[in-house]
């Protein structure tokens, strides 16, 4: 019997290229998908894509949805502990293993996996340390189609919200930007390809500018400034 896993999915295209492989692999059987949501806007966190377009995704691919609903602005604890209770009660559905699609953040990897040991559950990274600009290029070999929500203006200006990815964005990054943006210089919504029902059918609406106060003890002043733009269900 295969283990049951849930999948941290952030409706983007890093999440899909890594459900794709894990189906492929069918070593595991992926029985949910997890995706955090700002309870205020009802949008996904960092992304900014409305729970609708989100719900409409996971009805496409055919996988049931778990939403953690998140406060505006959660600490650390609150998110852990929110976090804690939800793989809890996935657990309890007999879930032993997480998949993220994440590359190669080595923090990040060794922050989810001590937080899912502690629970007694395993963390499963399919793209792990492979080349980013193989991945994209295999992203859209397969004919995946996403479509970019959010830059990071530290890196990317405002004209590169909304556009579709394909070879010409490629392209136009600049030298210093990750082509699967796995510094978070852009995240995305991924719309249609080969383990998608159907499409997933939207208007494109405005584009929203987001400021962050930095953390930074350098910087204490500064801000982060973020485009968003906005995807509406046909």
């Amino acid at each position: 019997m295969k283990p049951k896993a849930v999948f941290n999915w952030s409706s983007g295209k890093d999440s899909t290229l890594a459900l794709y492989h894990v189906l492929q692999e069918n070593r595991i059987e992926v029985t949910t998908l997890l995706t955090s949501i700002n309870e205020e806007f009802q949008r996904i966190s960092m992304h900014g894509v409305h729970v609708s377009l989100l719900e409409k995704q996971a009805e496409s691919l055919g996988l049931p949805l778990i939403k953690m609903e998140l406060p505006k602005e959660p600490s650390m604890d609150e998110y852990r502990d929110l976090m804690n209770k939800t793989m809890s009660e996935i657990q309890a559905m007999g879930i032993t293993q997480s998949v993220f699609g994440d590359i190669f953040l080595e923090d990040l990897r060794k922050y989810r996996e001590e937080q899912l040991q502690s629970i007694g559950m395993e963390a499963v990274f399919p793209l792990w340390k492979k080349n980013t600009t193989d991945l994209i290029h295999e992203f859209l070999d397969l004919g995946f189609k996403t479509i970019v929500t959010c830059v990071n203006e530290t890196y990317l200006d405002k004209s590169f919200a909304g556009r579709i990815i394909d070879q010409d964005f490629i392209r136009d990054l600049p030298k210093n930007v990750d082509p699967c943006g796995e510094n978070g210089e852009f995240h995305t919504f991924t719309f249609d390809g080969p383990i998608f029902k159907e499409p997933v059918q939207f208007e494109i609406g405005e584009t929203v500018k987001k400021t962050y106060p930095k953390a930074d003890a350098e910087d204490k002043e500064g801000e982060y400034i973020f485009w968003f733009c906005d995807l509406i269900l046909k």
